[in-house]
């Protein structure tokens, strides 16, 4: 039994077995950078060789080779092949498999061609969440993004912004509708979604665009590797008070679970054990707070009639 009181067979609340892991097929620059990194970093600590002296060795410092261990910043082929040869790698194979992680490691994400319409800060969040096996959101306000119609993502790239090109809004769109991908693919995502009550209160888009919106999530219920939880307003209080966040968890055992969480004009993405296991306790916590998930249907279906009526 997992801590938010429900079992799930051979699984934890995460609805992931724990421990399995396996090739990220998917993986993006910014995964390849932090594998690539955490490689590094126990062939450093096994060859017994400082941060300072890797660095003198690749003309830089000890704290670039920080920020490389920790995929925080893009590899330079030639270093990664001289922090090699410094760490006594001598099998030929395994020296252009990894120089070819390098390679890989800096070329664009497939949301590259996006660029134009996405502040750089989110970068970093699509290239996770292509790779992630499960992911765990919050939401209190908006229908959660892998789960919006396109109708409902137009109204959402207009609010507060003013008159927006016609062209950039079906930009957005065709973003979102691609990000979505990752429900239906062969290996799909494990999106296990919290919403709060007054996300389907708020027809966002008009009468129309929400109804459209409630039918898809009841449709979007019946997939196998989505769960959605509504968290009522009868529920009272629950201690998701700092507001929308997502918990996103990979098969690659060098990645760690990372917390996203959104602001206006930044996002945080934090891997600390201690942010961990807050975010990740609030989270279970929700889950017994809100209906369990064979109860999200009546719940959607209640909201629909509403919006019929």
């Amino acid at each position: 039994m997992c801590t938010c009181g429900r079992v799930v067979a051979g699984e934890s609340c995460w609805g992931v077995e724990v421990g399995v892991t396996k090739s990220g097929a998917h993986s993006g620059p910014t995964a390849l950078r932090i594998i690539l990194g955490a490689h590094l970093r126990r062939m450093r600590d096994a060859a017994g060789i400082s941060r300072s002296d890797a660095g003198w060795e690749i003309r830089s410092s000890e704290s670039k080779v920080s920020r490389m261990e920790l995929g925080r910043v893009g590899f330079k082929e030639r270093d990664v092949s001289d922090l090699l040869s410094l760490y006594g790698l001598d099998d030929s194979e395994e020296r252009e498999r990894l120089l070819a992680l390098a390679r890989d490691a800096n070329n664009p994400g497939w949301w590259h061609r996006f660029g134009d319409v996405l502040p750089s800060w989110f970068h970093s969040y699509l290239d996770l969440e292509a790779v992630a096996q499960l992911i765990r959101s919050y939401e209190l306000q908006f229908v959660p993004g892998l789960l919006q119609t396109p109708e409902y993502v137009r109204a959402v790239v207009q609010l507060g912004r003013g008159l927006i090109p016609a062209e950039e809004i079906e930009r957005r769109v065709s973003l979102r509708v691609n990000r979505q991908q990752v429900l239906t693919r062969p290996d799909p995502v494990r999106l296990w979604a919290v919403i709060d009550e007054s996300v389907l209160r708020r027809p966002i888009g008009g009468k129309k665009a929400m109804q459209a919106q409630l039918e898809y999530l009841l449709e979007a219920s019946h997939m196998p590797n989505v769960t959605l939880q509504v968290v009522e307003f009868g529920s009272g209080g629950h201690p998701a008070t700092g507001g929308a966040y997502s918990i996103l968890r990979f098969p690659e055992q060098d990645l760690p679970d990372i917390v996203y969480i959104e602001h206006l004009t930044s996002a945080l993405y934090l891997d600390k054990p201690e942010d961990l296991d807050t975010y990740t306790g609030t989270m279970e916590a929700l889950c017994v707070a809100a209906p369990p998930p064979n109860q999200t249907r009546d719940i959607l279906a209640k909201a629909l009639k509403e919006y019929d009526a």
